[in-house]
């Protein structure tokens, strides 16, 4: 298939390609234009060949390091001389191994400064990102790696590197991540933008992840609108052909993410509780049918608590929640009042059946709490997760509400769900 007919498939809704589904992995390096290569997967990497080098933007993941290696290399035998990381995350920067490991000298490769700090505070918390990633895309065998190729040049605000007649404009930006790296290729009019564009909403929410940088990542929208690019490459998903349609995608996200911020702080000066302004706070509906603002990823709620997050602090305005009983405590007091645990997981039942998810949840992990050891109403707690998980949209949600279910399907002996990690590095 002819990529600018593909590219323009996924733009209009007719082929499905994000951050939650690969639409041309292992395709190989795919040639966009004379020397520049597109190898998709979970987590794109960008390849350049020029004057006999080999450059990439963005390196992959571990699980796919041998045959990202395999698939450059049948597209070129030049030396890899030069990579970037748009950022830290691990399905960005894990596919060194095997060129390090090549004959002649080592590749250089270029980073923001905090990709350093990212690396370190991995390794501290290596367990709690095995369990957290484990439960996002249902991987149990998911283990989190210690070992990262470290940057050999960083940078602050802005860098230009230039390599085999190639220009690499590069500078920094908060959105997602505190470490990333935008490129600009004048020689192509090329938009590099890493995951600040992913064609889907912005990945700013993600309830289990450190901080996200919302208005910070709309300001680079918008930056990297005002480039003029004629290309836009993300590290997720298909490429953007045309500067009319890179402009609007980019100027659209920018707008989509900013009402977001400017009701969620409108309501926070009013001095309103989170619980309000998460249910309060709407995407704009004119930009609702929109390919690239699909909220399957991250969600715009999640958004909301990770802006109180940083302007609010942790404290939601529900003064019981400043030190708040234990929640097996709270069950246990609740499910007496109903008269018993069983009680409460026939209201979560109830409550599931009537279309309301987001109560029975509550009345589900209340019983539980109440009585974890009673295998009946961990049947309870399956079934409702596994209904939450199956109306979910994002696959945030549907992630936890799958390992929710998993857990008490367990408790009872029975199968769990399978893992989805495969279809996104596939």
């Amino acid at each position: 298939m002819d990529i600018k007919d593909y590219a323009d498939r996924v733009w209009r809704g007719a082929a499905d390609d994000s951050i939650v589904h690969t639409g041309m992995g292992g395709s190989g390096v795919i040639e966009i234009a004379d020397g520049l290569g597109w190898q998709p997967g979970f987590g794109n990497v960008i390849a350049f060949r020029s004057q006999g080098e080999l450059m990439l933007f963005d390196t992959g993941n571990q699980m796919t390091a041998a045959s990202l290696h395999d698939r450059v290399r049948a597209w070129t035998s030049d030396p890899l001389t030069l990579a970037f990381y748009s950022h830290g995350h691990i399905d960005h920067v894990m596919g060194m191994g095997p060129f390090d490991a090549e004959d002649g000298p080592r590749p250089q490769v270029v980073a923001h400064e905090l990709v350093r700090d990212r690396f370190d505070r991995y390794v501290l918390t290596a367990g709690y990102n095995s369990v957290i990633n484990q439960r996002q895309f249902q991987a149990p065998g998911l283990r989190w790696p210690t070992e990262y190729r470290q940057p050999d040049v960083t940078y602050r605000d802005a860098l230009t590197v230039t390599r085999a007649g190639l220009t690499f404009d590069l500078f920094h930006a908060k959105g997602e991540t505190d470490d990333a790296t935008v490129a600009y290729v004048p020689e192509y009019k090329l938009l590099l933008p890493g995951d600040l564009f992913i064609w889907l909403t912005p990945n700013c929410g993600n309830p289990q992840k450190v901080q996200r940088y919302p208005r910070e990542w709309a300001h680079a929208l918008r930056r990297m609108a005002a480039l003029g690019a004629e290309i836009m490459m993300p590290s997720h998903g298909a490429p953007v052909f045309g500067a009319d349609r890179v402009a609007q995608a980019l100027t659209e996200t920018a707008e989509w993410l900013e009402s977001i911020i400017d009701q969620t702080l409108a309501m926070l000066n009013e001095g309103r509780r989170l619980d309000d302004i998460v249910h309060a706070v709407a995407p704009p509906a004119h930009l609702s049918d929109r390919v690239y603002l699909q909220a399957k990823y991250d969600e715009p709620e999640f958004i909301v608590r990770n802006l109180w997050r940083m302007y609010g602090g942790w404290y939601d305005g529900n003064p019981a929640h400043l030190k708040p009983a234990r929640d097996a405590d709270l069950a246990r007091a609740v499910a007496s009042l109903a008269g018993g645990a069983a009680k409460v997981a026939d209201a979560a039942r109830r409550a599931a059946a009537d279309g309301d998810l987001r109560l029975a949840a509550h009345l589900a992990e209340m019983a539980v709490q109440a009585d974890p050891d009673d295998a009946s109403l961990h049947e309870a707690r399956a079934e409702v997760y596994a209904a939450r998980a199956e109306s979910e949209p994002s696959l945030m949600a549907t992630g936890v509400f799958k390992w929710a279910a998993d857990e008490s399907r367990r408790a009872t002996g029975q199968a769990e769900t399978p893992t989805t990690l495969g279809k996104l590095i596939s």
